[in-house]
């Protein structure tokens, strides 16, 4: 499995940013279970869960930080999730990576994979 990021850059407070994740080893609207999303990591700061979809349900999740502000979507025919972000402040800096967790259909192991992650800039 292989995820790659892309839309990062600068951009200054109040502006908008989308990222884009595309996944390749394994389809979105095939039979197996997974949860994709975005993470992030500011300089000197943990990795955070920022957004992510579940396949099992379609359930959505946003951070509290982010809630409002940011949207994730999915396109199953171009096997990409992408993540729509608005108003956005100095606070989201960031290094955002792309993550999905699999369970393949015919198959108990849990595998998960990160993108090599795209850095966010909001200037003040």
């Amino acid at each position: 499995v292989q995820l790659v990021e892309s839309g990062g850059g600068l951009v200054q407070t109040g502006g908008s940013l989308t990222l884009s994740c595309v996944a390749s080893g394994f389809t979105f609207d095939d039979y197996d279970d997974y949860t994709i999303g975005w993470f992030r990591q500011a300089p000197g700061k943990e990795r955070e869960g920022v957004s992510y979809i579940s396949r099992r349900d379609g359930s959505t999740y946003y951070a509290d930080s982010v809630q409002g502000r940011f949207t994730i979507s999915r396109d199953n025919a171009k096997n990409t999730v992408s993540l729509q972000m608005n108003n956005l402040k100095p606070e989201d800096t960031a290094v955002y990576y792309c993550n999905a967790d699999i369970v393949r259909y015919y198959s108990t192991r849990y595998e998960s994979y990160w993108g090599q992650g795209t850095q966010v800039t909001v200037s003040s």
